[in-house]
């Protein structure tokens, strides 16, 4: 089996809209937050959930027919209830699965990048994406969970809005483009965007809802 082939995923029908919820208390303070289930939004976390509330209602219009999901993590849980108000739709309507949840940081999580990095050096490359720690998830594991969860739901039919985090966001999007694995982390990774976006994935190619205004950190 090749590398590409692993992490191959199913064809998927309709739309996808990722988004990557807004600032949380942890993003403010600069600490690595990971799979933490409760780090509440910011106020600027629910102006971006805003606006990526009213971008998708230009785009969807007033109760589209649309299967919401999100990690079950507060901050995805209050990023879609504010988007969900937009969209004259009910967040409780929404699937939950954990295996749209961000990277698991192990020992580091909850910790400040400042006193990780004075440990053991950087931990953020170029291209923004985030060194595992020694007992953490790896990017292949990521997108394990992130295909099992689209093999699971690839025949659903319509359209599908999905509350994610920036590093599983940045892998299930990798995985959707077909894009070759990165030669330091072993999995396809899409490019990354600040916290407020959103992104549409269809038919194998993305565009780009909205650009949040937040940070790139995880």
């Amino acid at each position: 089996m090749t590398q590409k082939s692993r992490f191959s995923c199913p064809p998927i029908g309709g739309r996808l809209f990722i988004a990557r919820h807004g600032e949380t208390v942890f993003n403010a303070a600069k600490r690595l937050q990971g799979d933490n289930l409760h780090t509440p939004l910011t106020r600027v976390g629910f102006a971006q959930a805003d606006a990526m509330g009213a971008a998708l209602a230009k785009v969807l219009g007033h109760q589209p027919d649309l299967t919401l999901w999100a990690s079950d993590t507060g901050r995805a849980l209050q990023t879609l209830a504010v988007i969900t108000e937009h969209l004259g739709l009910d967040w409780h309507d929404a699937g939950r699965d954990m295996r749209l949840a961000e990277i698991g940081m192990g020992c580091w999580g909850g910790r400040y990048y400042s006193d990780v990095v004075a440990e053991i050096g950087p931990i953020v490359s170029a291209d923004m994406l985030l060194t595992p720690a020694p007992d953490g998830e790896t990017y292949p594991q990521i997108a394990d969970r992130v295909i099992g969860w689209l093999a699971d739901h690839a025949a659903e039919p319509g359209d599908r809005l999905i509350i994610m985090h920036g590093i599983s966001s940045r892998v299930l999007r990798g995985v959707l483009l077909g894009l070759p694995v990165h030669p330091v982390f072993g999995a396809p990774v899409a490019p990354g965007l600040p916290q407020g976006s959103v992104v549409m994935i269809a038919d194998g190619r993305e565009e780009i809802v909205v650009t949040g205004t937040g940070g790139g950190h995880a």
